[in-house]
């Protein structure tokens, strides 16, 4: 981070510069506050626009240009500042940095502060102060609008600074792919572009096998949920998707006033896809696309179906990125005692080179040049091939050979679980296509789910140690970062090492908010989307989850499962949505989800009713401001 001094000459533009604070904010009475003088002054600033420099060919006229570090003894914060300095602007969240000559009060200087675009203005949050450098950093009470110039202020000091068009890129994907450039830039006709059905089977009398390829090995296993209740066929087959994925597995910044990244290719992607029994209706039966989790894959379709084939809903699904194992895997399907080899295409690589296929290898980047970018593009590429799914059904799928089509052309709905519901929030943010949508255990950033969740918090701790130098600070597997959750009292006594892990979070933050899912929340059609959360959530821990409803201003279209208040309290109640033993919560949220659907995201049910364990909606929002699991992190 580069904070701006205020007697540097790039600040002399700044409404009169960052100026005299006044004596409301200091410090507490103490040793160090009663030797200082009656006021003190902010001597440096964190976003300014004097850290920009004019681009014609950005949305917001600017790039960013912060200060390089030395790049000797800080090679991984050079490669994430030449990351940033491509960018059109500050964070959505920025880690505001206000500098001090003398020790002050954090509580007294975040009560003071404001942000502010002219329409609207908020407050700041999550303190942390830094007594050896007076240095209050804070976070906005909100998610600041993209492309926009807000004005800082501290008292009487002011700065101003300009957020990043963050959706853009993806934005400008999607329009690449209505105005067809998309496909002919990556060599797809118009005849190639929808469905290709490559084996039917009744689901009565079928079983069906998943063969994943690990790299080293080959491992075979039932697929979960069949046969699928309610199901007339299982349909098997793929589609071709433009690829703006390079190697590196980064989609390569482009200038946001242009057309939008380039695309580098074709994919062919599967889809697997459950016809519900009976006979179609006229003009096909209604689709839902379903996104998958983080290690799913396609096969998690099977089990997602069931209450859709109730309700007389095809559900369709195909691989994120990264996922599905590597290209020897293929489906077995057998009718009957015969039996079907069909290719299930893959997605999974060796990204590494360790002759090893991860069960999410390549959703993100190696360590290197990239490492910051993580799973930002990897998540951008997953939506923008759902999109071309929704493209691909809108053109029809005759799967019984009558040359008339088995599925609805038009209002294709999705719905997603955990990751799914991550990036399938990006997908109705950034598509209008897709108006109707249940996110089920969504929250965001991804780099905050994964530093509070137990089991993903190993993934923060590997990048900390793979920075260079490393950012370890509790020894070789463990780190403090001292962050409080949004409504915490301020910290004022950060551990050793812990404000560069803070540095080294809100860098990943900026630089991954145009493939967040908060980032498109604002942008969801309200009206139409339900979100399914649930108390206790050990993997995308509820805090981020309030951050995604309050970035959307989306309270009032979601749901709470009260895990807590049922026998299955003590269990991660996460995946409750097709985990039968979660009684009150699977089948129960499986019912509320398809009726949302069929309704056309008109019907919100109460599973419960006027019971306790389901709350529509959430009766007290302020229940996801905590973790509701023990974690000795945040008592």
């Amino acid at each position: 981070m580069g904070l701006v001094p205020v007697t540097s000459r790039r600040t002399a533009g700044l409404a009169a510069g960052v100026l005299l604070v006044g004596a409301g904010l200091l410090a507490a009475p103490g040793a160090e506050a009663q030797a200082a003088p009656t006021a003190a002054r902010v001597v440096a600033v964190f976003p300014t626009d004097a850290l920009t420099v004019r681009d014609r060919s950005q949305l917001t006229g600017r790039r960013i240009a912060l200060p390089r570090p030395d790049c000797t003894a800080l090679p991984s914060k050079c490669e994430a500042v030449d990351l940033l300095d491509q960018l059109d602007g500050f964070d959505l969240d920025p880690r505001i940095a206000l500098r001090f000559d003398r020790p002050v009060d954090p509580a007294r200087v975040a009560a003071a502060t404001t942000i502010d675009d002219g329409r609207h203005h908020t407050g700041v949050e999550r303190i942390v102060y830094d007594p050896a450098t007076h240095t209050v950093y804070a976070h906005p009470d909100r998610q600041l609008w993209p492309a926009t110039t807000y004005r800082l202020r501290t008292g009487s000091a002011t700065s101003t600074f300009t957020t990043m068009s963050a959706p853009a890129g993806l934005a400008a994907m999607r329009r690449q792919l209505d105005s067809g450039l998309a496909y002919a830039l990556a060599g797809i006709p118009a005849p190639a572009r929808g469905l290709r059905v490559e084996h039917v089977a009744p689901a009565a009398g079928t079983t069906v096998t998943y063969t994943a390829d690990r790299g080293t090995e080959l491992a075979t296993y039932p697929a979960p949920g069949v046969p699928v209740p309610g199901a007339g066929s299982y349909v098997f087959g793929s589609y071709l998707a433009p690829n703006w994925l390079t190697a590196d597995r980064i989609i390569p910044q482009a200038p946001t006033r242009g057309p939008g990244p380039p695309v580098r290719g074709q994919a062919r992607l599967p889809f697997v896809l459950v016809l519900p029994a009976g006979t179609a209706p006229r003009g096909g039966w209604p689709v839902a696309v379903f996104g998958h989790g983080f290690t799913g894959l396609v096969s998690d379709v099977f089990r997602a179906a069931a209450a859709n084939a109730g309700r007389g809903i095809a559900t369709i699904a195909t691989d994120a990125v990264g996922h599905g194992s590597g290209p020897r895997g293929a489906w077995t399907v057998t009718t009957n005692g015969v039996r079907t080899t069909v290719p299930a295409y893959p997605r999974g690589v060796d990204l590494n080179g360790d002759g090893e296929i991860g069960a999410y290898e390549g959703l993100g980047t190696l360590p290197g040049a990239y490492a910051a970018v993580n799973f930002r593009d990897g998540l951008r590429q997953t939506t923008a091939d759902l999109m071309t799914l929704v493209r691909a059904v809108e053109r029809g799928a005759d799967v019984d050979g009558d040359h008339d089509t088995d599925v609805r052309r038009t209002d294709v709905t999705y719905f997603g679980q955990s990751l799914g519901g991550i990036y399938g929030t990006m997908l109705g943010g950034a598509d209008p296509r897709v108006r109707v949508l249940v996110l089920n255990v969504a929250g965001g950033p991804i780099a905050e789910v994964a530093r509070l969740a137990p089991e993903l918090r190993p993934l923060v701790t590997q990048g900390l140690a793979q920075n260079r130098p490393s950012l370890l600070n509790g020894g070789v597997a463990s780190f403090t970062e001292s962050m409080p959750l949004r409504g915490d009292p301020p910290v004022t006594d950060p551990a050793p090492g812990a404000l560069a892990i803070q540095d080294f979070l809100a860098d990943g933050a900026w630089l991954n908010r145009p493939g967040s899912p908060e980032t498109f929340a604002p942008l969801l059609r309200a009206k139409r989307v339900l979100f399914q959360h649930v108390v206790g959530d050990q993997t995308v821990p509820n805090p981020t989850s309030y951050t995604l409803l309050t970035a959307g201003g989306l309270f009032g279209r979601d749901s709470l499962y009260r895990n807590d208040l049922t026998p299955q309290h003590a269990a991660n109640p996460h995946s409750f949505l097709f985990d039968l033993r979660f009684t009150a919560g699977a089948l129960p949220g499986q019912r509320q989800l398809a009726e949302f659907l069929a309704g056309g995201g008109r019907t919100v049910i109460d599973p419960d009713g006027a019971g306790a364990v389901w709350e529509v909606p959430i009766r007290h929002p302020a229940v996801l401001l905590n973790l509701n699991f023990p974690n000795p992190l945040h008592p």
